[in-house]
C-alpha cells in the first residue's frame, strides 16, 4: 500500500511506488540522457515556473441556471488537491470507488465557493451561513426555485451532509447529516418542493466487516457449455470474494427517507442497495431498482440482479415491473443489449407512467430481425398490461417528452452509425409517428442539434415550445467547413421548417445556453475569442443590432500567454481524405522571421464509416486559447509549436471494418500532418514529438513502432497489448477470436523491438478505466527495455485514469518537459 503524504510548505520527498527508470541515453536533438533520468528512484518533481503557472491558474466558475431561468448559482472549483488528499483511504468494490469515511463515491475535487447571480440585472449575491470549509459535491434547484440544495462532503471529518440555500434571503443552513452517495447524488427534490427524498447512511450497521479475517474458502466461478458466445469487457475494481461483497453491502446499503424543509424525517421502504429510487412527476409513486444477490466477480454493480418495482410514498409495494437476472456479458457487437426491461424511467409529462425498452431480437445484433426494440408504456395504477408506444428497427436511445401529442424519440444503430428521430404522439395510439431526421450520426455538418427543454412546476424537463405550441427549438454545434458555429433554431412541427434565431459569428465563438422568458425573446449565451475567455451574455432576439449585456467578466487566467496564434489548418491524406488540425504558435513567434521550432503533436484516433464524415472540419478558430495542464497547449508556455487534435480517422466504408487497416491509415494520417507542418515552415522533420492519452497513447506507441516520423513519444495511460482486451476495445466490435490478426497487428507490444525513437510512458497506479490496466504500461516498458530501446516509465501513486493530485500533475509536466528538451530540444529554438 502506498504511503500517504503529509503536506508541508514545499514538495515532499516521498518515493514513488515504482522506480522511474531510464534504460539508455536518449537519442535526438540533445544527444544525451536527462541529468535526473539515471537516478533509479525519485520523488515528486516541479516543472519550470512557466508550466507551474499553467497548473495553478484560476478556474472559471460553473453556472447552474434556475428552473425559471432568471437566477443562476455560480460554483467555483479550487486548485488541484494535494497528494495527501488523493491518497486518503479508498475502497475499490463492484466497479465503484468508495470513500469509507464519508460513505460517498471517491472524488477529490469539490466546489469551494458558491454565490447567486441575477440573470435580469447581473447582480451577484453572496450567501450567508455556508460551511466555513465549503466542499460542494453536487447541487439541485427546487422545482419552485425557492431553494437550492447542495451536498457538502468533508473527507477530513467524515461529513456527508445535505444543505439548503433559501434564495430569497441568500442564506444557507444544514438540513441533514449522514447521506449515502456511493451510488448516486443521494437526494432529489419532491415535486411540490416541500422536502427531499434522501438516501441515508444506516445508523445501526455496526463496524464494517474486516477483509483481514481468515478466508472461509476459495472464490469460485463456473460456466456451462451451451450458454452461447458473449462479450465481457475488461472491467476494473471488481469484487474478488465474499469478504469484498460484504464490504460493498456495508457501504452501498442506504435507507431511503423523506425529509421536510424543517428537518423532520420519515423512512420510506427498506434499506438496500439501490441503483434508482425516483419519484413520479405527481409525487405519488417511487420507482425502485433494488440490487439483489448473487453478486458477480466479472461485472460491476450495474449488471447485478435487480428487482424493478413501484412503491407508494410509504414504501409499500404497488407493482413489480420485472426481476432482472445477473448479466455477465452480452452478445458480440456494440449494438448488443440485455433482454427484458431496460432504460426504465418515468414519463415526464404525465402524473405517473413508466416507459422502458425491451429488445425483440434477444439483444443480439447478429440475429436477423425486422424489429430490434419495443418501447413500452404503463400508467398508474399499473393494473392493466403495458401498451406498445413504438416498435423500432434499431436500438432505442432516448425520449424527450413534451405533451400528449408531442414527444421526440431517438433510435440508433452503431454498426451503420445511423440515427433516427421520430415525432410521436404518446397519447394518440392511432397517430402514425413522423420521421423528422434519418442521418449519419457522424455527419456533423447536417446535425440538427438537440431539442431545448424547460423545467415544469414539478421539476421535470419538457420540450420547450413556442407560445402557440406549434414549434420547438434545437440547439446545435453548427459544424461547417468554416468550423463550428453554434446556433439555435425554431422548428415548426407542421411544416418541418427550421428558422435560425441565433448563429455564432466570427471573430467570436458563441454558444447558446438557454432561451429566456415565456416568449423566448432573449438568449443566454457564452462568448469567447482567442484572446478573451468565456463569459456569459444576454442577447435580445428581436433586435439583431442590440449590444449583448454582459453578465460576467472573468479575466484571462494566464495573461502572460496572450498573443498565442491559433489557426485551423486543412490538408489531405495521400488517398484524398481531407484532414484538419489546430496549429498553435507561442506568443511572439514568427516562423518567417524566427525559423522552425520543435513541435509537439497531440492526437486521438476515431473510427468512421465514411470518408465524407471523417473529412469534416472540427473545432473553431475563434475559441479562446485555453491553456490547460492536461493537453499539449501547456508547452506553448515553453516556446514549442503545438499541433492539437490533428484528425486521425480510421475509415471502414460499407462492410469493411475500420481496424483491419488501422496501421496503414494511422501512419498515413500522421504522414500528412507532418508534411503539412514542415511545408508551413513551423518545424522540421527532426524535431517533432507525438503524444496522447489513453487511446492516444496507444496511437503514439503504434506510430513509433511503424514509422520514423517522430523523434520522441509521450504515451499516458495507454493500452498496448490487445490480447488483454479480448472482447473488444474502443469501437472494435469483434472479439479476439473473430479478428485475431487485427488484434495482433494493432498491438504495439508485438512490435516493441521496432520502436527506435525514445518513448515516455506515464500511468496511474490505480487506473480504473476499462482496458488500460497499469500492467499495460509496465509490460510495454519492459518489452522496449528488453529489446534495447529507449524508454522511461513513470507510475503515479494513487492516480486513476485521469490524474488528480497537484504533485502528480506537476511531475507529469516535469517529466514531459525534460523528455521534450532532451529529445527534440528546447522550445525556443532548433539546434
Amino acid at each position: 500500500m502506498s504511503k500517504r503524504v503529509r503536506r508541508t510548505g514545499r514538495w515532499t520527498g516521498v518515493v514513488l511506488s515504482m522506480a522511474l527508470l531510464a534504460v539508455a541515453p536518449l537519442a535526438g536533438a540533445a544527444g544525451k540522457a536527462p541529468a535526473q533520468a539515471a537516478k533509479g528512484v525519485e520523488g515528486y518533481q516541479l516543472p519550470s515556473a512557466a508550466l507551474q503557472a499553467v497548473v495553478d491558474q484560476s478556474r472559471a466558475p460553473t453556472l447552474f441556471l434556475s428552473p425559471q431561468r432568471d437566477v443562476a448559482a455560480l460554483l467555483q472549483m479550487p486548485s488541484l488537491p494535494s497528494i495527501g488528499v488523493v491518497a486518503q483511504p479508498e475502497l475499490k468494490l463492484a466497479g465503484r470507488r468508495i470513500n469509507p469515511r464519508t460513505f460517498s463515491d471517491s472524488r477529490f475535487s469539490y466546489g469551494n465557493r458558491l454565490w447567486l447571480l441575477g440573470i435580469g440585472d447581473g447582480k451577484e449575491r453572496q450567501i450567508s451561513g455556508l460551511p466555513p470549509a465549503l466542499s460542494v459535491a453536487s447541487l439541485a434547484w427546487s422545482p419552485d426555485q425557492k431553494w437550492l440544495a447542495f451536498n457538502q462532503v468533508d473527507a477530513a471529518s467524515g461529513a456527508n451532509e445535505l444543505w439548503l440555500v433559501e434564495v430569497a434571503t441568500a442564506s444557507a443552513r444544514r438540513l441533514r447529516s449522514g447521506l449515502n452517495t456511493v451510488l448516486g447524488d443521494g437526494y432529489q427534490w419532491l415535486p411540490d418542493s416541500r422536502g427531499l427524498l434522501v438516501m441515508g447512511q444506516l445508523t445501526n450497521a455496526g463496524d464494517p466487516p474486516s477483509r483481514d479475517v481468515a478466508p472461509t474458502g476459495p472464490a469460485v466461478q463456473q460456466t456451462t457449455e451451451g450458454a452461447g458466445v458473449v462479450s465481457i469487457r475488461t472491467y476494473q475494481d471488481l469484487l474478488k470474494n465474499e469478504a469484498d461483497a460484504r464490504l460493498f453491502d456495508y457501504y452501498a446499503r442506504a435507507q431511503p427517507a423523506e425529509v421536510g424543509l424543517d428537518g423532520q424525517e420519515r423512512p420510506v421502504g427498506v434499506a438496500g442497495v439501490y441503483l434508482d429510487f425516483s419519484l413520479s412527476p405527481d409525487g405519488r409513486y417511487l420507482l425502485s431498482q433494488h440490487v439483489q444477490r448473487p453478486y458477480s466477480y466479472v461485472v460491476p454493480v450495474s449488471s447485478f440482479p435487480r428487482r424493478i418495482e413501484v412503491l407508494d410514498r410509504a414504501g409499500k409495494l404497488v407493482h413489480t415491473v420485472a426481476v432482472r437476472p445477473l448479466v455477465e456479458g452480452l452478445p458480440t457487437g456494440n449494438d448488443a443489449e440485455v433482454t427484458g426491461v431496460r432504460d426504465i424511467s418515468w414519463r415526464a409529462d404525465v402524473p405517473a407512467t413508466l416507459v422502458w425498452a425491451e429488445a425483440q431480437d434477444g439483444g443480439d445484433p447478429n440475429r436477423e430481425a425486422a424489429i430490434r426494440d419495443a418501447v413500452m408504456m404503463q400508467a398508474a395504477p399499473f393494473e392493466t398490461a403495458p401498451v406498445t408506444l413504438a416498435r423500432l428497427g434499431s436500438r432505442f436511445s432516448s425520449i424527450t417528452w413534451g405533451r400528449g401529442d408531442l414527444a421526440l424519440l431517438n433510435e440508433s444503430w452503431w454498426k451503420t452509425r445511423r440515427t433516427k428521430t421520430w415525432l410521436i404522439a404518446p397519447d394518440q395510439s392511432a397517430s402514425e409517428p413522423k420521421l423528422l431526421f434519418d442521418r449519419d450520426a457522424q455527419d456533423r455538418y447536417n446535425d440538427p442539434g438537440k431539442p431545448g427543454v424547460l423545467r415544469d412546476d414539478n421539476g421535470r424537463a419538457l420540450l420547450q415550445t413556442s407560445a402557440d405550441g406549434g414549434s420547438i427549438f434545437f440547439y446545435g454545434a453548427g459544424a461547417s467547413p468554416e468550423g463550428d458555429r453554434p446556433f439555435v433554431d425554431r422548428f415548426e412541427l407542421a411544416s418541418g421548417k427550421a428558422t435560425r434565431l441565433f448563429h455564432s459569428q466570427a471573430p467570436d465563438y458563441s454558444v447558446p445556453i438557454a432561451l429566456l422568458g415565456q416568449d423566448a425573446s432573449s438568449l443566454l449565451f457564452t462568448r469567447e475569442n482567442p484572446e478573451q475567455p468565456t463569459n456569459y451574455f444576454v442577447q435580445p432576439l428581436d433586435d439583431a443590432t442590440a449590444t449583448p449585456r454582459a453578465l460576467t467578466t472573468f479575466a484571462h487566467p494566464l495573461p502572460q500567454l496572450r498573443g498565442v496564434s491559433k489557426e485551423q489548418i486543412r490538408y489531405k491524406r495521400k488517398d484524398g481524405v481531407d484532414l484538419t488540425a489546430t496549429l498553435l504558435l507561442p506568443p511572439g513567434y514568427d516562423p518567417r522571421r524566427d525559423g522552425p521550432r520543435p513541435l509537439l503533436m497531440w492526437a486521438y484516433p476515431g473510427e468512421y464509416k465514411s470518408a465524407a464524415a471523417a473529412s469534416q472540419v472540427t473545432d473553431s478558430p475563434y475559441r479562446f486559447n485555453a491553456i490547460s495542464y492536461w493537453g499539449p497547449q501547456a508547452f506553448l508556455a515553453k516556446g514549442y509549436v503545438v499541433l492539437a487534435s490533428p484528425t486521425m480517422p480510421i475509415i471502414g466504408e460499407g462492410d469493411a471494418e475500420p481496424n483491419d487497416t488501422y496501421i496503414e491509415q494511422l501512419v498515413a494520417n500522421a504522414q500528412a500532418a507532418v508534411d503539412e507542418v514542415v511545408r508551413r515552415g513551423v518545424t522540421d522533420r527532426e524535431h517533432i514529438a507525438i503524444g496522447g492519452h489513453s487511446y492516444g497513447a496507444f496511437m503514439t506507441a503504434n506510430l513509433l513502432a511503424h514509422s520514423r516520423l517522430f523523434k520522441a513519444g509521450i504515451a499516458r495511460s495507454g493500452a498496448y497489448n490487445r490480447t488483454l482486451t479480448p472482447f473488444g476495445f474502443q469501437a472494435e466490435e469483434r472479439n479476439y477470436w473473430q479478428a485475431q490478426d487485427t488484434y495482433l497487428k494493432m498491438s504495439p507490444f508485438n512490435y516493441a523491438g521496432d520502436i527506435k525513437d525514445p518513448i515516455l510512458f506515464i500511468h496511474g497506479v490505480d487506473d480504473n478505466n476499462s482496458g488500460t490496466f497499469p500492467m499495460q504500461s509496465e509490460r510495454m516498458f519492459a518489452a522496449v527495455k528488453g529489446l534495447g530501446g529507449t524508454a522511461r516509465l513513470v507510475m503515479l501513486p494513487n492516480e486513476s485514469h485521469a490524474y488528480r493530485a497537484r504533485e502528480s500533475i506537476m511531475t507529469m509536466l516535469a517529466e514531459s518537459e525534460r523528455w521534450l528538451e532532451q529529445t527534440i530540444g528546447p522550445g525556443e529554438r532548433i539546434r
